[in-house]
């Protein structure tokens, strides 16, 4: 895998040693990201990604030391090191060196990396019902983008392989549908879409926020609300939304099969179109 990371001013090709034992991230956990996509030549909503990283920051107690418009440009530096067409990711960083329950955000640091990561193919996805929940923000700094946060998805995610899934839908603590463990989720009903309302349990993504923008644009009634995880078995289309692939069709939930529907194709459509004006 070909990648980059900027660190300290400067380059690094590779997987560069940037923490030790004895800094605060890798001890106490705090570390903060976020990721961008690059395909086809098209960097769609890299601004808002570089800005999200930033609020990441600052909600979880770092400092942040670059504005969202030097990440951007950090970043487009390091694109020139690929071909135009490569299938990348794009990763801010920030995590503390100092600190002891709490990090010190005096003593932050930041890298950016930009490596290959081919985008999903587009056979979709199986999902089911995860036994682990999303916290509310009363239980996790639910407001950043956390590093923290992933190991709950990466134990949903072994629970849904040992039954032969993909992927998991989780819900909130009070047992409401939050998201997939690792993007966000929409359903289709006799031709409106539905998707679980943030409530402060999970990121309201921003390819989330891009699709519903692009969807009432082009005339679709969408309904932002509680939902259950009946409501999604019960739907004529479920699809993802998220960084990693920006949409995914579910073709299959629980014990039954779905087919990619006419507002999945659309949705592509869509936002295609969007990343490529």
């Amino acid at each position: 895998m070909a990648s980059w990371t900027f660190f300290e001013n400067t380059w690094h090709e590779g997987n560069p040693p940037i923490m030790g034992p004895m800094d605060h991230a890798p001890w106490l956990g705090s570390t903060i990201f976020d990721g961008a996509r690059s395909f086809e030549g098209v960097t769609p909503d890299l601004e808002l990604h570089c800005a999200r990283a930033v609020r990441s920051a600052e909600n979880f107690g770092l400092k942040a030391l670059k504005t969202a418009g030097e990440l951007e440009e950090i970043i487009t530096e390091g694109l020139a090191k690929f071909p135009t067409d490569a299938e990348l990711y794009l990763r801010p960083m920030a995590w503390a060196t100092g600190g002891f329950m709490s990090p010190d955000p005096e003593t932050t640091k930041f890298s950016v990396s930009v490596y290959e990561m081919p985008m999903p193919t587009l056979d979709g996805i199986s999902v089911t019902l995860s036994s682990f929940r999303r916290p509310s923000n009363e239980f996790a700094i639910t407001s950043a983008k956390a590093a923290c946060h992933y190991p709950n998805s990466g134990r949903a995610l072994r629970e849904a392989a040992e039954k032969g899934f993909d992927n998991a839908i989780m819900l909130d603590p009070i047992g409401h549908v939050a998201e997939l463990a690792t993007a966000n989720i929409f359903y289709a009903k006799d031709g409106e879409i539905h998707t679980p309302v943030p409530n402060g349990c999970f990121l309201n993504g921003i390819t989330r926020q891009r699709m519903i923008k692009l969807f009432t644009g082009a005339g679709y009634k969408v309904h932002e609300r509680a939902l259950t995880w009946q409501d999604f078995t019960d739907a004529d289309e479920v699809f993802s939304s998220g960084n990693y692939a920006k949409l995914q069709t579910v073709t299959k939930i629980g014990d039954r099969d779905l087919q990619p529907g006419p507002i999945y194709l659309k949705a592509r459509e869509l936002y295609w179109d969007f990343a490529h004006a």
